[in-house]
């Protein structure tokens, strides 16, 4: 599968790059940001997987989170993908900012007109790894993975849906109940159906519940005055509640004063970066 890199910028003695490719699970063109570290110019990388929130791109972590630092001290490649297929001239694929483009909610749909493009949960799981893996001088048994809002979502379900697949999972401000919040309701039901039994495939309150006995440490971090927590679309105590009721581990800190913005991910993201360090250079 051919890789267009679009562009390419020397950061920490490694590289930030961005590639374009034909997926054949989207069946259309996307770009993923990744970041080479110096050291994998001479030995295989494990590799960091992070998921963005709505209306994203590749852009906006690999332009505003600064974890380039980190990522390079720790020999780490970090893959940031886009949020949703693009410019598949679905009716009404851009009629709202949360549902469509920029909001793929990382779900495979299953209903008409989304069905055929809307698969990120399969591009993120199976393809894109393949693809990197192919491209880039990985340790494929190495992957960790982490995300924001719809993101940290994505991040929750990919991980406590496959066991053993990543290392270690953390989120900041994820969308951890989807089945009770307005924005959740709005993208399974738009992407799955009515039949709400469906959704909670995709819900990583409900996803836990049924969690084996298999090792996963989970962080994350939610900023106190995130607009999106008092509104309830976030719901972490529900999440916390599963954890807790399963005996799964999982570090939540709500951060005093933060937001749901990229100012409090750059705050805390080498915190994470260490976190996943920790299990992919273990």
């Amino acid at each position: 599968m051919a890789l267009k890199q679009v562009s390419s910028n020397k950061c920490f003695e490694g590289f930030q790059k961005v590639f374009e490719h034909d997926s054949a699970e989207l069946k259309c063109k996307m770009k993923f940001g990744i970041y080479l570290p110096p050291k994998a110019e001479t030995g295989k990388c494990p590799v960091l997987y992070w998921l963005s929130g709505l209306t994203c791109t590749e852009q906006n972590f690999i332009t505003k989170a600064g974890f380039h630092q980190a990522a390079a001290e720790h020999g780490l490649i970090v893959v940031a993908p886009d949020t949703s297929p693009r410019g598949c001239n679905i009716e009404g694929e851009d009629e709202s900012w949360d549902f469509g483009t920029g909001a793929g909610f990382y779900v495979d749909a299953t209903e008409d007109p989304w069905k055929t493009n809307y698969r990120m949960y399969s591009y993120i799981k199976d393809e894109l790894p393949k693809l990197i893996n192919a491209n880039f001088p990985t340790d494929p048994e190495r992957m960790s993975i982490f995300g924001h809002s719809m993101g940290g979502h994505g991040a929750l379900i990919l991980a406590l849906k496959n066991p053993g697949k990543y290392k270690s999972v953390s989120a900041f401000a994820p969308i951890c109940n989807p089945i009770q919040c307005q924005w959740g309701k709005k993208a399974l039901g738009g992407y799955l159906g009515s039949d709400v039994s469906k959704w909670e495939a995709y819900d990583a309150t409900q996803l836990v519940k049924s969690y084996p006995n298999s090792h996963l440490d989970i962080l994350i971090d939610q900023g106190k005055d995130d607009q999106f927590l008092s509104a309830g679309q976030l719901l972490p105590d529900n999440f916390i509640a599963a954890c807790t009721e399963q005996k799964i581990p999982v570090v939540f800190r709500l951060q005093q004063g933060y937001d749901h913005s990229y100012f409090f991910i750059a705050t805390f993201i080498n915190d994470h970066i260490k976190h996943h360090a920790k299990y992919l250079n273990a």
